[in-house]
């Protein structure tokens, strides 16, 4: 009990700082056009509200469901009057604390989202409000809940950067070498060579000056091969010119096959595969990393297949059934309990370019991950809250809660400018389009599509959980 609730604490907060940051975006461009915000919360309250802070009036209002009817008021100012010439200012938003932690809102007057309907838009319309402005002025006030999210994560990472520090694997400690692209092996690389040296002198893998540096024109690299080869490669000009034309990573640390844990009742158990086994083999092929590993399981997807394994100083041999979707049942061991890790500390003006490499890094890797879930096995992944808290440690670790903070912040940019109709993407395709056009899209279809979206929206979140509940309670 006392892990979960550790966890959903941790959840909690993050969820706080998100959707505070996320709308905060979208508050301040609004009110930098112009635009008046009637309301700002942090998550939904359909009902009632746990807090309402009405600067106004100049009370607080506690469990609240409107003006007339509210637990306990308080007064914590005087009482204002709007600006005689009509323009808003901070004090026309109702700030408040939702009670359900499904996101939040901001209230933009003159705009059809999920607060209000096109009914609503029927008086004529004001100089303040959303719908009067340019597209320029909407698009921007639009995007800027992503923006927020994005900058978030980076001004994180930099945070993370500058007081913790990174740890990484000093480049001739990994043992297995590194797999490079396909411009790379034209080059003379070759998959498992260990990087030594460039231009005689030891490559430091903090430095990206370094690791630029093994694909510039005219660069010497020193390579280990086959554990026992010392080479030298020297980098010709068209190397860079395939990289960039590319535009793909040009290698990657290669990971030994080590068994971390074995997950009850799968086929590695029965088959008598153990922790801290190491897999080499799988039928008539060698799997000295990850990068062999998965396309062996899966040219045996559905067989039993034998895999030779080393077990401390013996090699054994065990016949194992794969699954139809190429998995045997085993928890693979992280780089960082392999290999030799080094903690590296950054000063102010490096951690700031270092949390921006950080930030791209995370939202590359993300969005090219997401073709997993239009697949069989990846809609089956898909989680909800049980999975984003299962994310967080069971004690709580602010290095560990800041370094997913800022993820999840990633996630949330990237999820908000897909363009669908209620989310902030599909807002902005419109104004794209009307801004192409010429032509705005009418309110009762903005209405209309908007209720689309939150449809399907809530569909997903309702499947998305159901997963949870299904792996936690049946699976």
């Amino acid at each position: 009990m006392e892990t979960f609730l550790i966890k959903a604490l941790q959840l909690i907060v993050a969820l706080i700082i998100l959707v505070t940051v996320h709308e905060f975006g979208h508050y301040l461009f609004a009110r930098l056009f112009g635009i008046r915000v009637n309301r700002f919360y942090l998550f939904f309250n359909p009902g009632f509200s746990l807090l309402k802070y009405d600067p106004m009036k100049g009370v607080i209002m506690l469990c609240s469901r409107d003006e007339n009817h509210a637990w306990k008021t308080i007064r914590v100012g005087k009482a204002h009057t709007p600006r005689p010439d009509g323009k808003p200012t901070w004090r026309d938003t109702l700030y408040g604390i939702g009670w359900l932690p499904l996101g939040g809102y901001c209230d933009i007057a003159g705009m059809v989202d999920e607060t209000k309907d096109a009914s609503q838009l029927a008086a004529e319309p004001q100089p303040w409000e959303f719908r009067t402005k340019a597209a320029w002025k909407r698009l921007l006030v639009m995007a800027a809940g992503v923006m927020f999210n994005f900058l978030l994560a980076v001004l994180i990472y930099i945070g993370i950067a500058f007081h913790w520090g990174e740890r990484v694997v000093p480049y001739e400690d990994i043992t297995e070498g590194m797999t490079f692209s396909e411009a790379m092996h034209d080059a003379g690389f070759c998959d498992g060579d260990i990087l030594l040296a460039l231009n005689g002198k030891p490559i430091d893998p903090r430095d990206s000056n370094d690791n630029w540096g093994l694909t510039q024109p005219g660069a010497v690299v020193t390579l280990l091969r086959n554990h026992t080869d010392t080479i030298s490669i020297t980098v010709g000009d068209q190397l860079i010119k395939q990289l960039v034309a590319a535009n793909e990573p040009y290698m990657a640390m290669r990971v030994p096959v080590y068994v971390d844990d074995i997950i009850a009742g799968e086929n590695a158990e029965r088959a008598g595969i153990l922790a801290d086994d190491r897999i080499v083999s799988v039928g008539n092929d060698t799997t000295p990393a990850l990068d062999e590993f998965f396309p062996a399981l899966q040219a045996h997807a559905g067989t039993a297949v034998p895999m030779a394994i080393v077990r401390g100083d013996s090699l054994i041999s065990r016949d194992v059934e794969v699954s139809d979707a190429g998995k045997i049942g085993i928890m693979l061991r992280q780089p960082a309990k392999i290999y030799n890790v080094l903690d590296v500390q950054y000063g102010f003006f490096e951690s700031i370019p270092r949390g921006w490499h950080n930030g791209v890094d995370r939202l590359t890797t993300y969005v090219s991950s997401l073709g997993m879930v239009f697949t069989k096995e990846g809609a089956k992944s898909i989680g909800g809250f049980g999975a984003l808290g299962s994310l967080f440690p069971t004690s709580w670790n602010w290095r560990s809660f800041w370094e997913i903070t800022a993820f999840l912040s990633v996630i949330l940019a990237f999820m908000n400018i897909i363009p669908i109709p209620a989310l902030d993407g599909g807002y902005i395709l419109f104004l794209i389009i009307e801004m192409i056009t010429r032509r705005r899209p009418g309110e009762k279809f903005l209405e209309r599509a908007n209720t689309v979206g939150m449809i399907l929206l809530f569909a997903l979140l309702i499947y998305a959980n159901f997963n949870d509940i299904y792996r936690l309670l049946i699976k």
